[in-house]
């Protein structure tokens, strides 16, 4: 069974960073997109930031500049480099892999993993 596990979630003080981890439990290739996403306490699940097939980025306005996504197809493993955090940042954050993942096909989603950002 796929699993994408997810880490380097915490509590930051505002300006500080984090980079989250997404490790797929099998070989990844041939991906449509990458991405995370996040829900904040009572809010609906959004996109932070994508990358898609060919290598082409997108990320939601406000982490614009502040946050970045990677891939590192050898380690199976997806990153969120995450700068100047602010309040507002706060919310659970999950990564999205949607293409094979080992003999499989799918839209893979992460269990989430929590990021706080408070003085």
């Amino acid at each position: 069974q796929v699993q994408l596990v997810e880490s380097g979630g915490g509590l930051v003080q505002p300006g500080g960073s984090l980079r989250l981890s997404c490790a797929a439990s099998g070989s990844i290739f041939g991906i449509d997109r990458t991405a995370w996403y996040r829900q904040a306490p009572g809010k609906q699940r959004d996109l932070v930031a994508a990358i898609f097939r060919g290598g082409s980025t997108n990320y939601e306005d406000s982490v614009k500049g502040r946050f970045t996504i990677s891939e590192d197809n050898a380690k199976s493993t997806v990153y969120l480099q995450m700068n100047s955090l602010k309040p507002e940042d706060t919310a659970v954050y999950y990564c999205n892999i949607v293409g094979w993942i080992g003999a499989r096909f799918g839209d893979y989603w992460g269990q989430g993993t929590q990021v706080t950002v408070s003085s």
